[in-house]
């Protein structure tokens, strides 16, 4: 066995260059500077013997050899990860640090109502929040970034264990005195036919709720029409009202009342699948599994 073993913050430091691809971002999520990052790496590459990266005056570039450390780095930080929670799993649940991940659809409507119970009730618990988009999210808890993640299903999650929140019903959200708004439900078939134009505008790739809307219409032509441009549900909002198109809006957030101070109306659409289930998840097997349920039985009372 050789004496001399790379250490976790030596591939911390590898792992954060290669997901932010350059010195001084990796530095500044390792909240270090940039040269005892630099100067870490260089130390593992010394102790491997091996050029993992190569470096120039613009570009950061893995070798080979560096990518594979980097996937192994990954499951040696994940398998630390569990060490650190088999520890904390056999203390008082919902106590210590718990790191979240919330995508932007969910964390503006549902955590203004559940922080505060959760401060109050739970005063031992130390609930650290990333915002991210569906697919970072999914990431960053497969790379033991977070510990667990709320997000909206149906979605790619992969091998994880899940505890359901909630259903959330989506609506169509349109001008308010369309000619052709209708009395109760949207059929499918109209959304073409609704506002200017019947342009469906949606978020843009990578949050999940763009593929929900598509598959609540069940119009395969729709994703070729559809603008897949806003980075949130406020700008969506801000561009149906001013006449721009029409767009999908979950229940949680018309409670919230994003739609308020504008000239925008929602109604329920016709479909069997107009919903979205609202989900945390965490890694399959993890130590706090126990731990993760009582968060979730803690988010579905909120």
């Amino acid at each position: 066995m050789s004496t001399y073993l790379p250490t976790i913050k030596q591939l911390q430091y590898l792992v954060m260059l290669h997901e932010h691809g350059h010195f001084g971002r990796a530095a500044e999520a390792s909240f270090v500077s940039q040269s005892t990052l630099s100067a870490g790496i260089r130390e593992l590459e010394t102790l491997l013997g091996v050029t993992l990266v190569e470096r120039s005056r613009r570009v950061v570039r893995f070798t080979p050899l560096g990518n594979q450390v980097v996937a192994k780095a990954h499951r040696l930080l994940r398998e630390a990860e569990e060490l650190a929670d088999l520890v904390q799993a056999s203390g008082k649940p919902l106590t210590g640090t718990v790191r979240m991940s919330v995508i932007p659809t969910i964390a503006p409507f549902m955590l203004p109502r559940i922080l505060p119970r959760l401060k109050r009730e739970r005063p031992d618990l130390k609930l650290f929040l990333r915002e991210e988009t569906s697919h970072d999210a999914v990431e960053s808890l497969h790379h033991g970034r977070v510990d667990c993640v709320l997000l909206a299903l149906p979605y790619a999650i992969g091998e994880v264990e899940t505890a359901h929140i909630a259903d959330d019903p989506l609506l169509v959200a349109f001008p308010k005195d369309d000619p052709r708004d209708p009395p109760a439900s949207i059929p499918p078939s109209m959304i073409d036919a609704m506002g200017q134009g019947g342009r469906l505008l949606l978020l843009e790739d990578g949050h999940c709720l763009k593929e929900h809307a598509l598959a609540a219409c069940n119009r395969p032509e729709l994703r070729a029409s559809a603008t897949m441009i806003a980075t949130s549900l406020h700008t969506l909002v801000q561009m149906v009202d001013n006449d721009l198109g029409l767009t999908m809006l979950p229940q949680m957030a018309l409670d919230a009342g994003i739609l308020e101070g504008t000239n925008v109306v929602a109604r329920p659409l016709k479909s069997t699948v107009a919903s979205r289930q609202i989900t945390l998840i965490w890694r399959k097997n993890s130590p706090r599994s126990a731990e993760f349920e009582l968060l979730a039985e803690e988010l579905r009372a909120g």
